[in-house]
């Protein structure tokens, strides 16, 4: 199973060497956003963002936190790189009734614009920006996003 991790996090298999489980970076996170996982085997409590419950805000709180290295500094939004969201177009009120202009997820998404896109200028689609906060995940009122953490970060983006 993966986790989306915070901003910042290294590879899956050094972030588990690297994470010390201190919870510090949890902490720091003004939102409630990083939590630590309840969990077993070496996952467990190491922090995790679940979006659908409180999206990653991208405050960049929580990388300078870390004192293990686990989570390095990001100098901006766009480097954030968790993972990338996905869209259900059989949940999607755009892409399934005709004459909907749902804009929810793209006028929420702190990358307007880039991490989330407008295509035909109306439908939503997940841009090359996206980094994978969750923002668009948490305020569809369909359920029609979801994000997926960036398994590839692993060497390069999702």
């Amino acid at each position: 199973m993966s986790f989306l991790r915070p901003p910042g996090a290294l590879p899956e298999s050094a972030f588990l060497k690297t994470c010390i489980h201190c919870g510090q970076c949890a902490a720091a996170c003004p939102y409630g956003s990083v939590r630590m996982l309840e969990t077993f085997g070496p996952e467990r409590h190491t922090p995790e963002i679940r979006p659908s419950e409180i999206p990653c805000w991208l405050c960049m709180k929580c990388p300078p936190a870390c004192p293990s290295g686990a989570l390095r500094p990001v100098a901006a939004m766009k480097e954030a790189n968790m993972g990338r969201a996905v869209i259900f177009k059989d949940r999607c009120l755009n892409w399934i009734e005709s004459g909907t202009m749902c804009m929810t997820c793209y006028d929420r998404c702190p990358l307007r614009g880039e991490g989330m896109v407008l295509d035909m200028g109306y439908v939503p689609a997940v841009g090359e920006s996206c980094v994978g906060c969750g923002m668009c995940e948490y305020v569809c009122p369909k359920n029609a996003v979801a994000v997926v953490p960036d398994v590839q970060k692993k060497g390069g983006k999702a």
